[in-house]
């Protein structure tokens, strides 16, 4: 029979290096999951949006193209999805950029046997707010989905009897 990953809302680590551009008033998030993925593998998986996202990443474009806002990104050696990496150890990546309307993060760690995915955002004005405020339900989802399948990539932990 099968069953779906457990994800889980979890505290950001103490030791994330999102800590660092945290404000008062900003946006975070951390949701977890059973798996052994590497930071990099999660990221990677996490960033393969499934078809449904991926038509949720275009709406996305097209009403915020008048506005101008970025749609791929900033360019970078290294990227995931749209996302420069701008930072990695063994145990946390974190991927991201800032925009006119917002400055954006995700923190990927994998340690103790969980990969959390963290996402920080800092409004930078009404549109910002009103930006995050219209795509929190999908964000949600997008999450959910991105750890529940980081869990199904056979990186899980081994259960012990």
């Amino acid at each position: 029979m099968f069953s779906a990953p457990r994800v889980t809302a979890c505290p950001l680590s103490p030791d994330s290096a999102l800590h660092a551009h945290m404000q008062s008033g900003d946006f975070l998030d951390c949701y977890c999951v059973a798996s052994t993925a590497t930071p990099r593998a999660a990221a990677e998986i996490i960033t393969a949006f499934p078809g449904w996202a991926q038509i949720l990443v275009k709406l996305r474009a097209l009403i915020t193209a008048p506005f101008g806002l970025s749609q791929d990104g900033p360019k970078a050696e290294d990227k995931l999805g749209p996302f420069p990496v701008e930072s990695e150890t063994g145990t946390e990546l974190i991927a991201g950029f800032d925009d006119k309307h917002l400055n954006f993060r995700v923190s990927v760690r994998s340690e103790n046997g969980k990969v959390s995915l963290a996402t920080w955002v800092h409004p930078h004005n009404i549109g910002g707010r009103i930006y995050l405020a219209g795509i929190m339900p999908f964000h949600v989802l997008i999450v959910r989905n991105a750890l529940a399948r980081v869990a199904r990539s056979g990186r899980a932990p081994l259960q012990t009897a």
